[in-house]
């Protein structure tokens, strides 16, 4: 035996082979390049402990931080035309609908449920950047107003996380037609005397950001998050004029008054809890 293989069956003793070593062990954060412990990051809330960056979670990690332990239920969203218009790209938008659809594990960018937040009944809707970037389309327009009638059915708030990119271009007028159907089912719920309350994280832009996201009786948003009806460049370009650097932020949008808190997403919980009390109070007592 060779001296090469002596070492090399030595070697094999004392490390361990590639396929043997996960390789979601660690994260680099987006926000600061930092390599995160992946199990740090999970007991922190997808919150980066050295920058506080906010990493995007999807609506099964938001459900499990913001409802009571064991106490909600999925919402089943309502079934769709799935390819309308024939659409086509690069591949055809059935097969970006698949895939979209493994990787994620959801029907759509969209999904409801029902449970308690400190005891008090709410209806949570989150919109998942992860799938097509958090496109609205008709898929998305029916769960919102699934969301909006299992609120009113229950006598409970509804709350809504955002998080797109705009209008799902694959749908066409269809996918813009969202806008006023979400704006009258909020109108329903404001008619039942029920609180519609909105949290924007990162990014929620386009025609989510002129519909919905923006019509809440209290507006939140998730700190550092980008929000923005169109680019930071065809403004700039449009007006000739230098934007500021926080432009487009949730600090910027809460100091010229277009949000009125900016929260961490461990204090989100408690934030809603409270606002739950003093709205559905407020109402009752009206």
């Amino acid at each position: 035996m060779s001296w090469i293989s002596r070492v090399r069956n030595a070697l094999a003793y004392v490390t361990t082979k590639a396929t043997d070593t996960p390789d979601n062990l660690w994260h680099k954060c987006k926000g600061c390049g930092t390599m995160v412990f992946t199990k740090e990051l999970e007991d922190n809330l997808y919150v980066c402990p050295t920058c506080d960056h906010h990493e995007r979670i999807g609506p099964a990690r938001r459900f499990e931080y913001l409802f009571d332990k064991n106490s909600y239920t999925v919402i089943a969203s309502p079934k769709v035309a799935e390819d309308p218009l024939k659409f086509r790209d690069q591949k055809p938008y059935p097969a970006r609908l698949k895939a979209a659809r493994a990787a994620t594990g959801e029907p759509d960018a969209f999904l409801n449920a029902s449970g308690t937040i400190h005891g008090q009944k709410a209806v949570i809707g989150v919109q998942d950047f992860a799938f097509m970037g958090g496109s609205m389309g008709q898929a998305v327009g029916e769960a919102f107003i699934a969301g909006v009638e299992a609120a009113i059915g229950a006598r409970a708030p509804y709350i809504v996380f955002t998080a797109s990119g705009g209008a799902r271009m694959q749908e066409g007028i269809l996918s813009l037609m969202q806008m006023p159907r979400t704006t009258v089912a909020i109108e329903m719920l404001h008619d039942a005397g029920l609180p519609y309350i909105v949290v924007l994280t990162d990014p929620t832009s386009g025609g989510v950001m002129a519909a919905y996201a923006m019509l809440g009786d209290v507006q939140i948003a998730e700190p550092r998050a980008t929000l923005a009806f169109t680019g930071r460049r065809v403004i700039e370009n449009t007006i000739r004029e230098k934007l500021p650097d926080d432009f487009q932020t949730s600090e910027y949008y809460r100091d010229h008054g277009l949000v009125d808190m900016v929260e961490h997403r461990k204090d989100l919980r408690d934030v809603l809890g409270r606002l739950i009390g003093l709205l559905c109070n407020a109402k009752e007592a009206a």
